[in-house]
């Protein structure tokens, strides 16, 4: 990275958490503690030890409980705030998001998965707009897969069902500032959804991984994470 550029990451912090309401209430799901920290930190340190400086927090449900805690820097990462006053799905977080970021490149973190991936391995070529990081699974029926041809390239994503082995979606991207600047898309839409209608024209590229990943999204995995996570922090 030439000096004087920030490598930046969005992080989408909005989440309501409803299937985890049973064991955490009043909170964003980000900020569903792990021990004695938010769920949040361990992703913040995570992109800290990734060399990340940047990192525009998409936010929304109870914002204010993130800011509090986190305030405008942590360990060194500058952190700025996308409020959304009013949910906007994925897509529409991360294009408001947007414009807090001034490098031409930016990775996408989701804000209720872990996954310890190296960020530099993660590149765009070859005109891609955008490059998916895969977690390869074995039995497996909570997820659907993304499919690709012999040079990375996406070429059909599978709907959830049980699988014997498969590749799904861990959640960090890479993609280009411009990524949206194509389409004529509303205020509101799933980031997911862009995906799958718009793969071949963004020219979607994967990297897959081993590497270790958890979803604290339902309670099973979030009590998991209990004792799995604390090797991060």
């Amino acid at each position: 990275m030439a000096k004087g550029f920030k490598v930046e990451a969005i992080v989408l912090a909005g989440g309501l958490g409803t299937r985890l309401r049973s064991v955490v209430s009043g909170l964003p799901k980000p900020m569903a503690p792990i021990g004695d920290k938010p769920f949040l930190e361990y992703i913040l340190k995570y992109l800290k030890k990734n060399g990340i400086d940047k990192v525009v927090l998409s936010i929304g449900y109870k914002w204010e409980t993130i800011k509090e805690y986190f305030g405008d820097s942590f360990e060194g990462i500058e952190l700025v705030y996308s409020v959304e006053n009013e949910p906007l799905g994925t897509g529409g977080a991360i294009k408001q998001a947007m414009e807090y970021v001034s490098s031409e490149n930016v990775f996408i973190v989701n804000g209720d998965t872990f996954f310890d991936i190296d960020l530099k391995n993660l590149s765009l070529k070859d005109d891609s707009k955008i490059i998916l990081s895969l977690k390869s699974m074995s039995e497996f029926d909570r997820y659907g897969c993304v499919e690709y041809d012999e040079n990375f390239y996406v070429t059909q994503f599978t709907e959830k069902g049980y699988k014997k082995s498969g590749n799904i979606n861990g959640g960090i991207y890479l993609v280009k500032k411009n990524i949206f600047n194509s389409f004529e898309l509303p205020q509101k839409f799933s980031f997911e959804d862009f995906l799958q209608e718009n793969f071949r024209t963004l020219k979607a590229k994967v990297q897959v991984f081993d590497s270790y990943f958890i979803d604290i999204g339902i309670p099973e995995d979030y009590s998991r994470a209990q004792q799995e996570l604390k090797r991060y922090i």
